[in-house]
């Protein structure tokens, strides 16, 4: 009897399995045939690549059949746009309006992986009928990216230069602020400054917009239109801005202008009163290894002739930065700047901090050079200084050398340097000029040992053996009594009552290797 019941429960098993199965089947069979119910439709086969490319394109009659998928809408490529923000930036307004009118609600706010809406988008690609039409239908005017910069669609618009744009999100009630009421805030004529369009920057003065408002580092309108050299925007700011606030900047136009290298704008500047020795406060100048100071540091580093003519002639001082102007444009090797710079009284014995020398530092980067070199003579340098050494005819090395020190690194002499391998054999041809600036001197041991192998000894040795005129020795005498300081102005020998010949005898004038170059020329 048990084995009949063991038996019964085993086919009953094999029954329940059999049912089992035929559902499954059934199931698979019916969701089967609603998958190739589903798929019959065309609208369903649609998906954002494909509308996508109809926007691209223009073609709105495609659009029209294909927005009428509304899941499309909202899905979202691999940098966060769905339709409408690629909408927002074809230039036919109907693409966007038959998208925007399709699209869900809210789609307007809806933002890109970098935290763009279409208005903003819009804006950014300057298409004036697209954000109208956006705004109109209730777009946020103050929406923003999530990364902060240019925060405002209407600092967007004015960085661009687009004007029309600009006035459409201004009388929507767009602020005037990228980031309102927040610490740091840069206000949207900040932004306007980078185009330089004088109407948007008339029309945002309009609507109360701050030009005496800094961005987080500082910097004014003021300073960017300068630095653009958009000249006319700067005649509308510079009689808005006030001076206290240029002031507590730590930095003038005049540097923006400078470092820009516009002439114009530094013209404007000077005319309209600035200061041409405006310092750069010490928090701004810690931003530049040389702690640069002044503006016309910025044109001699840019090597702009012009615009250093300018400051100086507007008093600008040659003298006032950590790394004198001079070293700069001798380093560059610019004739004009040079001689612009010397003619307004820039030091010729200036002191290098760094490899400081026994004589003044200028030289070094004029001993391969006669025209550069007769520049610094002729304006005073101290060429006595080099011919001073320590060691005079004895041996150059001292008894209780032990190798480099810290005194030979401050101080050393000119014979040291001169006579060193890669400049031994351009030494006598330095000295055989230097000598043209002064009375008898000394060579030193160490200095003759290597003048003595070369072709200009023997017209050493004459100068040195012979007295020097009369003539010369009076010149030598009233440029001492004279003094270095009126020395690097040469203008004031100009004043002096002499007659001509004698003041160009005074000045070397025979000896101006750059002036008979730039004459012949």
């Amino acid at each position: 009897m048990e084995e009949v019941y063991d038996a019964a429960e085993d086919d009953w098993d094999e029954d329940e399995d059999e049912a089992t199965q035929y559902m499954i089947e059934q199931s698979l069979l019916e969701y089967s045939k609603h998958t190739d119910s589903a798929t019959s439709n065309p609208l369903d086969l649609i998906d954002h690549e494909e509308l996508f490319t109809a926007i691209q394109a223009g073609n709105e009659d495609a659009l029209k059949v294909l927005v009428q998928r509304k899941e499309a809408l909202s899905n979202a490529d691999s940098r966060g746009w769905i339709p409408l923000h690629e909408a927002a930036v074809q230039h036919k307004r109907s693409i966007l309006e038959i998208t925007y009118a399709a699209s869900p609600q809210g789609s307007g706010q809806c933002r890109t992986l970098r935290g763009e809406t279409p208005l903003f988008l819009a804006v950014v690609h300057g298409l004036r009928e697209n954000a109208t039409f956006l705004l109109q239908n209730g777009c946020d005017p103050d929406c923003k990216n999530e990364d902060g910069d240019s925060a405002l669609v209407a600092g967007l618009a004015a960085q661009a230069g687009h004007l029309n744009v600009v006035e459409v999100l201004l009388q929507k009630g767009a602020s005037v602020w990228s980031k309102p009421h927040l610490p740091g805030s840069v206000s949207v004529l900040f932004d306007a400054a980078a185009s330089g369009n004088p109407d948007i920057i008339s029309l945002l003065l309009e609507y109360g917009a701050d030009p005496n408002v800094p961005n987080n580092t500082g910097h004014l309108p003021i300073h960017r239109v300068a630095y653009r050299g958009h000249l006319l925007a700067l005649e509308q700011l510079i009689p808005v801005t006030k001076k206290e606030v240029i002031k507590e900047s730590g930095m003038s136009p005049l540097h923006s202008a400078a470092a820009g290298g516009h002439s114009q704008c530094l013209d404007l500047l000077l005319s309209s009163g600035f200061d041409p020795n405006f310092m750069l406060h010490p928090r701004v100048r810690r931003n530049y290894e040389d702690e640069r100071r002044s503006a016309l540091f910025f044109t001699v580093t840019n090597s702009d002739v012009q615009s250093a003519r300018l400051l100086l002639e507007a008093g600008a001082m040659p003298n006032q930065d950590p790394v004198n102007c001079l070293q700069v444009a001798m380093r560059l090797g610019n004739y004009e700047l040079i001689n612009t710079l010397l003619r307004y009284g820039a030091n010729v014995n200036y002191y290098s901090r760094v490899n400081t020398t026994h004589f003044p530092s200028a030289l070094q980067y004029a001993l391969k050079d006669e025209v550069m070199l007769r520049m610094l003579l002729n304006n005073g340098y101290d060429v006595q200084r080099c011919f001073d050494c320590p060691y005079g005819q004895a041996s150059h090395v001292p008894v209780d050398y032990e190798g480099w020190s810290t005194s030979v690194i401050k101080d050393v002499v000119f014979c040291e340097v001169i006579t060193v391998y890669w400049l031994k054999h351009i030494s006598a041809q330095v000295v055989r000029i230097m000598l043209d600036y002064v009375d008898h001197v000394t060579l030193c041991s160490k200095l003759k040992s290597v003048l003595v192998e070369q072709k200009q000894w023997p017209e050493i040795c004459k100068i040195q053996e012979n007295a020097r005129s009369l003539k010369h020795l009076c010149r030598l005498k009233i440029r001492d009594s004279l003094g270095r300081l009126r020395l690097r102005a040469p203008v004031f020998i100009s004043f002096l009552p002499l007659p001509a010949s004698l003041k160009d005898y005074i000045r070397f004038k025979e000896y101006d290797v750059y002036s008979r170059g730039t004459m012949t020329e």
